[in-house]
């Protein structure tokens, strides 16, 4: 008899347990030189066939492409999520996910005709498509398979609490796809056209599962765009577990999730907060999860993917324009539609003003606004991103706040229009009750924004100065201590989030429109309007900071204002 020492480790890893000391893909072991799901992954793809299936001779095909990223969960391995795969290892959707996709975008005629209906509790009368599912059209499915999610509601808006750090799942990156369906009886080529429109309405509200992360969007939608507007950024790109660098365009959808928390975790409870937002973008909680009206797609126009630092210090890094459109995905009163439209604008540029997207959003790009923090020999991290409007429409439309003191009525129509939202959906209002238990409900006992406008343009910030040095010197003959907030609970620091925002908003003009005096244009400027949002937690750092605002004659209180009845 032969004995082979450690029979386990000679199995594949798909046909281990998922437990320690076998495979544990949803772990990654950074000290290995091969994480459980890298080498679960490689072995999948030496035995996955080469050669990708075609539909039967009848069945009518059509090819769309996934604008980011794509997944169906198999459910085969407990608590990681992986794609459904067929019998010669090719990933695929399955037909009976297709065909519940299809019949949610049909009428309730077309779905009797194409998906069957019910005759009584026990009988069905079939329909007359059959659904085959989706295959990859060429072995690009098979690159940048493992990505990196990192859970961040809980840490950025509620608590200091992380919800388990990043995991790993299987996605295919950027697939196109060929869908399949046939017929049980001819069909006339028109009413072909019609079949696969109502597949490109099914498509445009998201296909596979992660759908309200952004996940399982096509790159062409068919479906009517509630807001859309062009925006052009750069900061810091997101890195896989291979350490290839990749834009992520969900991190619009989750940025601008987190701030609709905010809003109405100061309008009401929190879970009523909680449940609006699902509503809105969907999500998993309660049975079944939630299917959200919005959905959210963004085109990348130009994309430049690069490196900043040295050594222990290098990330890589974006600088990214294109266009973010959101769609409605069902149908819905003029009313709510209206309601919906003028909230998700609202909280778009909110996400502008106040902000930025992505990693270290709650501070403006060093590069441009402090670069002598990476002068000298000494290396230092990259911090903060940059975001600012494009195109005349942009300029034009979307930049609310052009002076200083109209941030105040900005926020304040937001809360508005986010509490009408709550009244149309017959929610519960109580701003004294508002989620007081979480670190950024966004009420006017919980947060004060404060801001000036820049007199030298990106060398002019003062506060960025701030969260590395003291903001005021010690005087000791007139009793004045020195004042910091560097390496407080107000700045933050590696494992916890701080509790003041950074941004330096650029400054767009409304001047005449030359060729037609009846009209304005934006014009963008070198000026910039610098924004400190704090929220304050208690601590001396936090009281003192405040006091010391108050007495500036640089930065004035913006929100709350004394108009606000919140």
């Amino acid at each position: 008899m032969v004995n082979i020492p450690n029979p386990h480790k000679k199995v594949p890893m798909m046909f281990q347990a998922q437990i320690g000391g076998r495979c544990q893909l949803n772990y990654i072991d950074k000290n290995a030189d091969q994480s459980d799901i890298e080498r679960w992954t490689s072995e999948w793809l030496e035995r996955a066939d080469s050669v990708l299936p075609n539909f039967s001779p009848g069945v009518e095909a059509k090819a769309y492409q996934i604008n980011w990223r794509f997944v169906t969960n198999g459910g085969q391995d407990d608590g990681i999520i992986r794609p459904v795969l067929g019998a010669k290892g090719i990933p695929f959707y399955p037909g009976s996910s297709m065909k519940g996709a299809f019949a949610q975008a049909c009428t309730s005629e077309e779905r009797r005709r194409y998906c069957g209906y019910e005759i009584n509790s026990k009988d069905m009368a079939p329909g007359i498509l059959r659904f085959h599912g989706g295959y990859p059209t060429n072995n690009q499915w098979q690159e940048k398979l493992i990505d990196i999610v990192h859970p961040q509601q809980q840490w950025q808006v509620k608590t200091q609490e992380k919800e388990g750090g990043a995991f790993p799942l299987i996605s295919l990156h950027k697939p196109e796809l060929f869908f399949g369906i046939s017929s049980s009886i001819l069909l006339e080529e028109n009413e072909w056209n019609e079949v696969w429109k109502i597949w490109e309405k099914a498509l445009s509200l998201g296909i596979g599962c992660r759908v309200s992360a952004g996940y399982g969007q096509p790159k062409k939608f068919s479906g009517k765009v509630i807001y859309n507007t062009v925006l052009e950024g750069r900061g810091i790109a997101s890195k896989l577990l291979n350490n290839t660098a990749e834009f992520r365009p969900n991190l619009f959808k989750a940025s601008i999730r987190g701030h609709a928390l905010r809003i109405f975790g100061g309008l009401t409870d929190s879970k009523t907060a909680e449940k609006a937002v699902e509503g809105l973008f969907g999500g998993i909680q309660g049975d079944g999860g939630t299917v959200g009206l919005l959905s959210m797609r963004f085109t990348e126009k130009s994309l430049d993917i690069g490196t900043f630092g040295i050594g222990n210090w290098q990330v890589p890094t974006y600088q990214v324009q294109g266009t973010l459109s959101w769609f409605v995905t069902e149908s819905l009163s003029d009313e709510k539609r209206q309601a919906l439209q003028i909230l998700i604008t609202l909280l778009t540029r909110f996400s502008m003003v106040l902000g930025g997207f992505g990693r270290s959003w709650r501070r403006a790009d060093h590069r441009l606004f402090y670069e002598e923090y990476y002068q000298g020999s000494r290396q230092k991290p990259l911090i903060g991103c940059h975001w600012q409007w494009q195109g005349d429409r942009a300029l034009l439309k979307d930049v609310s706040v052009r002076k200083i003191e109209q941030l105040g009525p900005f926020i304040n129509t937001l809360r508005d229009h986010a509490q009408k939202w709550l009244e149309i959906n017959h929610l519960p209002i109580d701003p004294t009750n508002y989620a007081k238990n979480w670190r950024e409900a966004w009420h006017p006992n919980s947060v004060q924004v404060w801001g000036r406008l820049t007199e030298y343009g990106a060398d002019d910030s003062l506060a960025i100065r701030w969260l590395h040095q003291s903001y005021r010197k010690a005087n000791p003959p007139f009793g004045i201590a020195e004042g910091s907030i560097y390496k407080s609970s107000i700045t933050g620091e590696m494992s916890r989030i701080g509790c003041l925002w950074h941004r330096m908003y650029p400054v767009v003009r409304l001047l005449q429109n030359k060729e037609d005096a009846s009209k304005k244009i934006g014009k963008a400027t070198s000026e910039y309007l610098e924004f400190l949002t704090i929220f304050p937690d208690g601590s001396r750092e936090s009281s003192q900071f405040l006091e010391f605002l108050e007495t500036s004659s640089e930065f004035q209180l913006l929100w709350p204002i004394s108009t606000d009845d919140g």
